[in-house]
C-alpha cells in the first residue's frame, strides 16, 4: 500500500464491484472508509438501491460509509457534450475525474492519505482512464502548498483472484448486480 499506510478512502461504485477488495483489504489489516460518491446515477431510487447494498456489506465488517452528496446536475455539467460517446470514450474519463475528484478532496479533508477506487474491479471499464481520473484528482488536491498529500493508489483490482471472489461474494450475499454503470446515457 503506497505510503504505508494502515487507512485507505475507498471510492465505491456498488456492493458487487466492492465485496471482494473489501474483503481483502480488512484481510491485510488495512481499513477502508468507503465513500459512496455516485451522482452518475438515475434514476435516484437506483442511487438509493446501490448505496444501500455497500451500506450493508460494509455493516459486515463494521466500516465507515460516507455518502457523499447527490450532485446529478453537476454530474450533467462535467459530462455536457459528451452525451454520445460510447462506453469507454470521453464520457466515462469525464465521469471519473468528476466522482474521482469529490473522493480526493474529502480524502485531503479527512487526513486519509491514500485513494483507490472499486471502479478498476469491472471489466466494463477502461484501467487506463480510471488511472488517469485517480492520478490527476490526487495531484489536484495535493498541489496546494499547505495542505495534505493524498497517494493515488491504481490497483488492479481484477487480479490475485478477485474476480472469482467477487462473483462468489455477489451470490453469497444477494446483492443487487445491476446491468449498467448507472449513467443515462449508457443505457
Amino acid at each position: 500500500m503506497p505510503g504505508g499506510a494502515s487507512r485507505i478512502l475507498l471510492h465505491c461504485c456498488c456492493a458487487p464491484c466492492s465485496g471482494a477488495i473489501v474483503e481483502a483489504l480488512a484481510g491485510a489489516g488495512i481499513e477502508p472508509v468507503l465513500f459512496f460518491s455516485n451522482s452518475n446515477i438515475t434514476p435516484q431510487s437506483e442511487y438509493v438501491l446501490r448505496r444501500s447494498e455497500v451500506m450493508r456489506y460494509a455493516a459486515l465488517f463494521g466500516l465507515q460509509v460516507v455518502d457523499d452528496e447527490y450532485d446529478h446536475d453537476g454530474w450533467l455539467g462535467a459530462v455536457r457534450g459528451l452525451e454520445d460517446e460510447p462506453e469507454r470514450g470521453a464520457r466515462c474519463l469525464a465521469c471519473f475525474r468528476f466522482r474521482l475528484r469529490r473522493a480526493a478532496r474529502y480524502a485531503a479533508e479527512h487526513r486519509l492519505s491514500v485513494l483507490a477506487t472499486t471502479l478498476a474491479s469491472s471489466r466494463w471499464k477502461d484501467l487506463s482512464q480510471v488511472d488517469e481520473a485517480g492520478r490527476d484528482a490526487c495531484a489536484e488536491v495535493s498541489s496546494a502548498a499547505d495542505g495534505p498529500k493524498v497517494l493515488w493508489w491504481g490497483q488492479n483490482w481484477r487480479k490475485g483472484g478477485l474476480q472469482p471472489r467477487r462473483d462468489e461474494i455477489i451470490r453469497e450475499q444477494g446483492f443487487y448486480n445491476q446491468a449498467y454503470c448507472g449513467c443515462e446515457f449508457c443505457k
